[in-house]
C-alpha cells in the first residue's frame, strides 16, 4: 500500500468502511473520508482517532489521493465521477481488505455467514487479540491495526459476492441462509458464493456441521467441522445453560481440550465460542489463554446490547432475518426464564420482508408480545408492495404497528424485557420508548 497518498473513503460512516479506515489510520496511512451529515454510532470511533470526515462534496476529492468506494456507492457518485475526471486510483472496499490479507507475515481469518460473522469477528478478535498481536475488522465499526500483527481477523460479507475478493488463509464459515433476495436468486446462488471463498481459502475452513448447506460444498482445502454432533470434528458436549451463561466440554475428535466458561447466552454463542476454539487449536494457542480470554468478551456493538430503565430492560439487537430473530429471543430466554420477552422488530427492505414473510412471523411468534414499525427501506429499494401491517396480519402474538410519535403501546409492560431488533433505524424508536419509561419515572418519584 502507498503511504504517499491520503486514503479517502467515500461512504466512511458505514459499519464496514470505518472499520477499515480505523485499521488503515493505525498502521500509519494518511485518512480521510466523506458522509452523510446525520450522526452515526460509528463516528465517534471516527473522531478519537483524529480521522477527518467531510460532507459529500466533489470538491473533498483532490490530487494524490487514492479513493476507497463504499459498497453502496457507484459510479455515479460525485466523489467518484471527480476521482475518475482526475484519474485517481479507485478501490473498492473488498479490494482494499483484499490487499490487506495479502500482507506478509500475518495470518488471515476471514468469518463469513448469513447470520452471525459479526458477533463471531468480534469474538475471534478479542480472544486471539489477546494472547498474540491480532489486527481486525469487525462489521460494527471497531477496527485496529496493530504493527506487526501475528494475525488479522476480518469480516467477510456475501452480499453481492463481495467476499469472492478475498484469499484468507483460513475461513470460518458460521452457516449459510438464504437472504439479500434483491440480489441472490435462491439458496444455490448463495451456496455458489460461500463455494467460490471456500476455494479461494488456502489453509484451511472451519464451518458449522450441523449446516446441510455447508456440508455439501466442494472444498479444495481441508474443512473441520465444529457443532454439537458425533460426526464433528470439534464438538461441544454436556451444556449448560445459566442466566449467568455457557459452560460446555470440547472434544477434539476423541481428545478433552477441556471445560470452557461463556458469558453469553443462547445455543449460538456455544457454536461462535467452538469456531474460536478450533482455529486457536491449529494456531497451536495455549488453550488455558483461550478460556482466560472467553470469560471477558463483552460483546459487540448492536448485537444484545442491554441496559436498564426504570423496572425494564431494554436490549438492542441487529437481528433482521427469521434466524437471527430466533437466536435472539433464545439467548433472551436463557437470560431472563422469568421474565416477559416483548419483540420490537423493524423490517429491512421490501423484498427480504416479502420474500420471508412467513418465517418473519413464526420466528417473532416465540415472543410474548410483537410490535412492529413500518418497513425500513434501502438505498437501492425504496419502496415495494407489502407493509408492516401484511407482517403484523400473521403474527399470533401482536403485530401492532408502533409509530415513533407513539410508543405509548409499550408502557403497559412492567418489570419485563423489551428487545428492539432491526438493520435500519429502530434504535430511534427504542430511545423514543426509554425517554417515554425515563419521564414517567420522573413524574412518579
Amino acid at each position: 500500500m502507498d503511504t504517499d497518498t491520503t486514503y479517502f473513503f467515500v461512504g466512511i460512516k458505514g459499519t464496514g468502511m470505518s472499520s477499515l479506515a480505523l485499521i488503515l489510520n493505525d498502521k500509519g496511512y494518511k485518512v480521510a473520508g466523506s458522509d452523510i451529515e446525520k450522526y452515526t454510532f460509528t463516528q465517534r470511533g471516527l473522531e478519537k482517532a483524529g480521522i477527518e470526515v467531510l460532507t459529500f462534496d466533489k470538491n473533498n476529492i483532490k490530487p494524490n489521493m487514492t479513493i476507497v468506494a463504499g459498497n453502496a456507492f457507484d459510479e455515479e457518485h460525485e466523489e467518484i465521477k471527480r476521482a475518475h475526471e482526475l484519474n485517481l486510483k479507485v478501490l473498492t472496499y473488498p479490494e482494499t481488505v483484499e490487499m490487506l490479507i495479502e500482507e506478509e507475515n500475518t495470518t488471515s481469518i476471514g468469518i463469513a455467514g448469513a447470520h452471525g460473522k459479526t458477533s463471531t469477528t468480534g469474538l475471534l478478535a478479542h480472544v486471539i487479540g489477546g494472547v498474540a498481536p491480532t489486527s481486525f475488522l469487525v462489521g460494527d465499526g471497531s477496527g485496529k491495526g496493530t504493527p506487526g500483527a501475528r494475525f488479522f481477523v476480518f469480516e467477510a460479507d456475501e452480499y453481492r459476492r463481495h467476499f469472492v475478493a478475498y484469499h484468507p488463509e483460513y475461513t470460518i464459515m458460521t452457516n449459510i441462509d438464504f437472504d439479500h433476495p434483491d440480489y441472490f436468486t435462491g439458496i444455490d446462488d448463495v451456496c455458489a458464493a460461500f463455494e467460490t471463498l471456500a476455494k479461494q481459502t488456502k489453509k484451511g475452513i472451519f464451518a458449522w456441521g450441523e449446516d446441510k448447506y455447508l456440508r455439501s460444498l466442494k472444498y479444495d482445502v481441508p474443512v473441520h467441522f465444529y457443532g454439537t454432533e458425533a460426526d464433528d470434528e470439534f464438538r461441544a458436549q454436556n451444556i449448560k445453560r445459566t442466566t449467568k451463561g455457557s459452560t460446555f466440554d470440547v472434544y477434539h475428535f476423541d481428545e478433552f481440550l477441556g471445560n470452557y466458561q461463556i458469558p453469553m447466552f443462547g445455543e449460538h454463542n456455544v457454536l461462535n465460542s467452538l469456531a474460536v476454539i478450533a482455529v486457536a487449536f491449529f494456531e497451536k494457542v495455549d488453550q488455558e489463554e483461550i478460556k482466560r480470554e472467553l470469560l471477558t468478551f463483552k460483546g459487540v456493538k448492536r448485537r444484545f446490547s442491554e441496559k436498564r430503565i426504570s423496572d425494564m430492560v431494554i436490549i438492542d439487537d441487529y437481528a433482521h432475518h427469521p434466524a437471527e430473530i430466533r437466536a435472539t429471543l433464545d439467548a433472551a430466554r436463557q437470560q431472563y426464564p422469568d421474565k416477559k420477552i416483548i419483540a420490537v422488530f423493524q423490517p429491512h427492505t421490501f423484498s427480504r420482508t416479502v420474500a420471508l414473510m412467513d418465517e418473519f412471523a413464526e420466528s417473532l411468534n416465540l415472543a410474548d408480545k410483537v410490535f412492529l414499525t413500518e418497513i425500513f427501506s434501502s438505498i437501492r429499494e425504496k419502496n415495494g408492495k407489502v407493509s408492516a401491517k401484511d407482517l403484523g396480519n400473521k403474527i399470533t402474538k401482536g403485530g401492532e404497528v408502533l409509530s415513533l410519535e407513539n410508543m405509548s403501546p409499550l408502557l403497559d409492560f412492567h418489570d419485563d424485557v423489551a428487545i428492539f431488533m432491526g438493520a435500519g433505524d429502530i434504535p430511534k424508536y427504542e430511545h423514543a420508548y426509554e425517554d417515554l419509561l425515563s419521564n414517567l419515572s420522573l413524574k412518579t418519584n
